[in-house]
């Protein structure tokens, strides 16, 4: 049985390779395939001419343009946006986790001792969630929508339409509701204490994420970039004419391809907060958040032991 699972599973990663290397959704090819086909006509001229006479054969271009420089400079490109998308991708990682803390403190902890105080906590609970999609929508740039509201009262998300930044008003009425409930005697000191640190936690995954999105990569640099990948594709069929023949269209494609191909990956992820493929998947990560708390509002808090056997916390506070 289990080298029938080995077999299931290794022939499942066979299919998923062949599946990828085939699939043109997710891929940079509709994006390149434009510059790839200019350089490809371009050779097939330059191959023409040469044909007919024209002294067009130059290895020398080769040196202009370095290959080992052309490489550093797209494994720099390629990896500063990478580090945008990881850091992007620590920070909803943060985002997740402290949604589910604060839900969990601010379920279980405050008290609901006056009719009407459950419906109240059950409302401020929600807006954890209604955080993390105010947050999508802001960073993508999107006004709030039907996902949204459905966790808002029809005044809260009218106030958000009008809002620069909806994640930091929803930030505020959680603040305010949990210091409303400091003020009532059901959230202790230390417990407001913690619920406000981790609201803070959240805010500042919000800064960091702003931060990505506002700093974009150096126009001088990419430009810089883009002009030296043009000089070098254009360059190659004046290096390979005399040597590859009519072959050096389709080699020029394949080079061109590869070149273009890894600087579009960068720009593909510089901005991961998107909904292109290749970007973070924050519908989903904000589905499952969004689940998740509903799965805990389902939770009775205190039902985790008998009332007729009571926690005794002395020994705790003892140690």
């Amino acid at each position: 049985m289990p080298n029938q699972a080995i077999k299931r599973s290794i022939r499942r990663y066979e299919q998923d390779w062949f599946r990828l290397l085939f699939r043109v959704r997710g891929s940079v090819i509709p994006a390149v395939l434009p510059r790839v086909l200019l350089c490809a006509i371009f050779s097939w001229g330059i191959l023409l001419l040469y044909a007919r006479g024209w002294p067009l054969s130059s290895p020398i271009l080769g040196s202009l343009v370095p290959s080992l420089v052309l490489g550093l400079l797209l494994v720099f490109r390629t990896n500063t946006s990478y580090e945008r998308f990881w850091e992007g991708r620590k920070l909803w990682g943060n985002v997740v986790n402290l949604t589910r803390n604060l839900a969990r403190q601010m379920w279980v902890a405050i008290e609901t001792p006056q009719p009407g105080d459950l419906e109240a906590k059950d409302k401020a609970v929600r807006l954890l969630p209604a955080f993390a999609i105010a947050m999508k929508l802001h960073l993508r740039g999107e006004p709030p929508d039907a996902d949204l509201a459905s966790l808002l009262s029809t005044d809260q998300f009218a106030k958000l339409r009008q809002m620069n930044n909806p994640p930091l008003e929803i930030a505020f009425w959680v603040a305010d509701y949990l210091q409303a409930q400091q003020t009532r005697g059901t959230l202790n000191t230390y417990q407001l204490t913690y619920c406000l640190e981790t609201l803070d936690g959240l805010v500042d995954a919000l800064g960091g994420c702003e931060r990505i999105l506002k700093t974009p990569m150096p126009v001088a640099y990419s430009i810089h970039l883009k002009q030296l990948l043009m000089f070098y594709c254009l360059a190659l069929p004046f290096q390979m004419v005399d040597s590859v023949g009519w072959g050096t269209p389709l080699l020029v494609a394949l080079i061109s391809f590869a070149v273009f191909g890894i600087e579009e990956i960068g720009i593909e992820i510089e901005n991961p907060f998107g909904q292109d493929p290749n970007d973070l998947p924050l519908d989903d990560i904000c589905r499952t958040m969004r689940q998740n708390v509903e799965d805990l509002l389902s939770l009775v808090p205190g039902t985790a032991r008998s009332p007729q056997a009571p926690l005794d916390l002395a020994p705790m506070i003892d140690c």
